[in-house]
């Protein structure tokens, strides 16, 4: 499979599955936020989903696919530290504001950085309307957020801590778009793309479930619920599948197409968080959301079509 993904590079059929890709990672992206958010602990489900996806992937890794070169293991490195403060910071923004909140924030954050850090280290380059959907969808996503806001921010501001979870949002995209950049590196260096995506799912064993732990304990000194373990199990089961499918699928993608089209069609996870947001937390999706949830789709449209 690595070698046909690797055949697709510089071909019109190569960007149809990226585009293709992008989408399923921005449904399954959204959906994995919710599994995320939900539950007791955004830090022991994070854990937990990684011990299961890295389980999943071992095998893989050690017996199917070739072993990551040396300049590999450098990089998987960096991608390691690089996610592990993502997650934290992800874990942090989840435990301190609503998910319709920090979610917009943290994926705003992202298009622009990524795309301004793609033409510094690939120098890519996206044309001038590319730049104004950026900006649209960019702008859009933060004023979802702000929407969010005003609708329960008295709640925020008590009980949760505003400010903390705009930090930590905020931290959040940032790390997306350095990770953006160090996985495609990854992927574009290796001889089998499938070699660096497995062993990332991998190292993911080693570092959130370990604050994971600590979490844990703490809830217990504490005196606070803990989640079920069975509950917790599968959680981490289903996360995990979903994670594969949605790091994978971009990751992939990264191999394929430019980091600044991509990472803005991603960016449409923000639609399917607005549905899930108000199928699963009951979070309202009023004619405001509606407005820019289609300027959200219309500037990643425009980042489609104005290259």
């Amino acid at each position: 499979m690595g070698s046909w993904i690797v055949s697709l590079e510089g071909t019109p059929a190569g960007g149809t599955m990226a585009l293709v890709l992008v989408l399923i990672s921005a449904v399954s992206h959204a959906l994995f936020g919710v599994i995320s958010k939900g539950g007791v602990d955004p830090y022991i489900n994070r854990g937990a989903i990684n011990i299961a996806y890295s389980l999943m992937t071992l095998p893989f890794a050690l017996f199917v696919l070739p072993m990551p070169t040396p300049e590999m293991w450098a990089v998987l490195g960096l991608s390691f530290l690089v996610h592990l403060a993502y997650e934290l910071f992800q874990a942090r923004a989840f435990s301190k504001g609503a998910f319709t909140l920090v979610y917009p924030v943290a994926r705003g954050t992202g298009p622009l950085a990524t795309s301004l850090l793609a033409f510094v280290v690939f120098s890519e380059h996206l044309y001038p309307m590319q730049w104004l959907g950026l900006l649209i969808l960019s702008g859009a996503i933060f004023g979802l957020a702000l929407v969010n806001y005003r609708g329960f921010r008295h709640d925020i501001i008590a009980s949760q801590g505003f400010s903390a979870a705009i930090l930590a949002a905020l931290g959040t995209g940032l790390m997306l778009a350095v990770f953006m950049i160090v996985d495609a590196k990854g992927t574009r260096m290796a001889e089998n793309p499938l070699t660096f995506i497995a062993w990332f799912f991998v190292l993911g064993a080693f570092g959130t479930p370990f604050f994971s732990v600590m979490r844990w304990r703490y809830r217990e000194r504490k005196g606070l619920p803990l989640p079920d373990p069975k509950r917790l199990a599968m959680r981490a089961v289903i996360g995990a599948v979903v994670a594969l499918t949605t790091f994978g699928a971009m990751m992939v993608a990264t191999r394929l197409a430019k980091l600044g089209e991509i990472v803005s069609l991603r960016e449409t996870s923000i639609i399917f968080a607005a549905i899930f947001g108000m199928v699963f937390f009951r979070e309202r999706l009023d004619r405001p959301k509606l407005i820019l949830i289609v300027l959200i789709a219309t500037g990643a449209m425009i980042v489609q079509l104005g290259g």
